[in-house]
């Protein structure tokens, strides 16, 4: 019976030192940090998500634009280069020729 009581006390004063009114404090100023603040965890995680998809999109649209930089001047470097892009992109053709679209399933 004793061990008991013992235990019980023991089990009170670890309860009585915890829910103190500092460490409810300290709680509920985290809850507060996490969840409620103008800066608050969960938005910090969402806008850092976002910034590294935004990084990603940067990159590819980058060497997208250094593709077509280099097709533009190969297309600009000779006459040759602008008509057979002519011809394979948007179908022109001579006054003589005629052409022929095949497709391949």
């Amino acid at each position: 019976m004793e061990k008991r009581e013992n235990h019980i006390k023991s089990q009170h004063t670890l309860f009585s030192k915890i829910l103190n009114k500092y460490t409810i404090t300290f709680l509920i100023f985290l809850v507060w940090l996490a969840f409620f603040d103008h800066n608050n965890l969960v938005e910090k995680w969402q806008l850092n998500k976002k910034i590294a998809t935004l990084k990603k999109e940067k990159s590819y649209y980058q060497e997208k634009i250094k593709e077509d930089n280099r097709k533009i001047k190969e297309l600009l470097s000779s006459k040759e280069n602008l008509e057979k892009f002519a011809r394979e992109q948007y179908l022109m053709k001579k006054a003589n020729e005629d052409i022929f679209v095949i497709i391949n399933d």
